[in-house]
């Protein structure tokens, strides 16, 4: 797996929106190992417990903090580039917070994205673009049936439609601008990819599951527990990442091919509810805790998401390693040595990183 990558993506230049984010973070690490030169586009980190801060990111990448909004900036920053491939992760990508900011949440998200895409238009050499977006892009009618790719697309809350909505302006622009038909004149692949609820260390973000357990438990304090019966496919950060830059370099070589969506999730059956995770949480760290159910008043939120990656393991050769399980000590390892020994995490998160592309490549 590691030298598949590294033969793709070494010397590469990989423009990576979001770089400062959980997500980002993790995968900067990852590109910067496989040797690739890489540019980053994104906000500030929010706290110095970061990920990108813990593991010193500025000296991993050339770092562009500015907005996704600002169009005139973000082509400036791709065009002087010339990026070989770009990961589009920058996002405003909590659902309770796009209650409290709407309008913003739709214009990060939808108009970024085209902004995004309006400067891929003016770059005059090939480039393979993997657009993240989320699971949470489908209508979701609360079924037990496995989201495929061809599934309706929707969204209740802010966060979800604003998703959607971009997913229309990918479509768009792919079809206007990136047509695989006319490959040959735009030299442009554009693919999307639709992730579940990952998990991993390095998350600090205000009212996400795991983030809250980890706070709590750090500080002994209560778990505040919001639908202890909501059902997700929980997944470690490691898994979508590597299926993203086997997404990008399945569209490098094959861009008229793999120019679609493709979801990463869990394999079926290993979705987690929220008090399982709460109770396993708890049982890993290995001390006592209490929590406080159901906490009313909240917005609206899925109680019943999963994916089917059936088009993610048959046509990219992807599928997860770790089941939910797994994916929660890894995150609760995670927490817990940065809670007692916050110098070791920088080597703490290398080996996890390490571990995992090792268990990606046994059979």
């Amino acid at each position: 797996m590691f030298d598949t990558f590294k033969q793709t993506y070494q010397g590469k230049r990989i423009f990576l929106t979001g770089h400062t984010g959980f997500k980002g973070s993790w995968l900067l690490k990852i590109l910067t190992a496989l040797g690739a030169e890489v540019k980053g586009y994104a906000l500030p980190p929010i706290t110095k417990n970061d990920l990108y801060n813990l593991v010193s990111g500025d000296t991993l990448c050339q770092s562009i903090i500015a907005d996704l909004r600002d169009r005139e900036r973000l082509a400036k920053e791709i065009t002087e580039f010339e990026p070989d491939f770009i990961f589009h992760l920058a996002a405003q990508p909590l659902v309770r917070l796009s209650y409290k900011i709407p309008a913003e949440t739709f214009e990060v998200n939808v108009i970024g994205t085209a902004n995004l895409l309006d400067s891929v238009r003016k770059l005059k050499k090939p480039c393979s673009v993997v657009l993240i977006t989320t699971d949470k892009v489908y209508q979701n009618n609360e079924w037990v049936y496995p989201y495929r790719e061809n599934d309706w697309l929707g969204g209740y809350d802010p966060y979800s439609a604003s998703k959607a909505c971009s997913e229309l302006v990918i479509d768009s622009y792919r079809n206007s601008f990136f047509n695989v038909a006319e490959y040959s004149k735009n030299l442009k692949g554009v693919a999307v990819a639709r992730a579940g609820n990952v998990i991993g260390g390095g998350d600090w973000s205000q009212d996400r599951l795991v983030p809250d357990i980890a706070r709590s438990l750090g500080s002994g304090e209560k778990i505040k527990v919001r639908n202890p019966s909501s059902i997700r496919p929980w997944q470690h950060v490691l898994e979508p990442l590597v299926g993203y830059l086997e997404l990008g370099r399945k569209l490098f070589f094959h861009p008229q091919q793999f120019s679609q969506a493709y979801n990463f999730g869990p394999l079926s059956g290993d979705s987690l509810s929220v008090q399982t995770i709460v109770d396993l949480s708890i049982k890993i760290w290995g001390t006592g805790g209490s929590e406080t159910l159901n906490v009313v008043g909240e917005p609206h939120e899925a109680g019943l998401l999963k994916l089917d990656i059936s088009k993610a393991t048959t046509e990219l050769g992807w599928q997860p390693k770790w089941n939910a399980t797994e994916a929660i000590r890894q995150t609760i390892d995670w927490y817990k040595t940065f809670f007692s020994s916050p110098e070791t995490i920088h080597s703490f998160t290398d080996a996890q990183v390490n571990q995992y592309l090792n268990d990606q490549a046994k059979d």
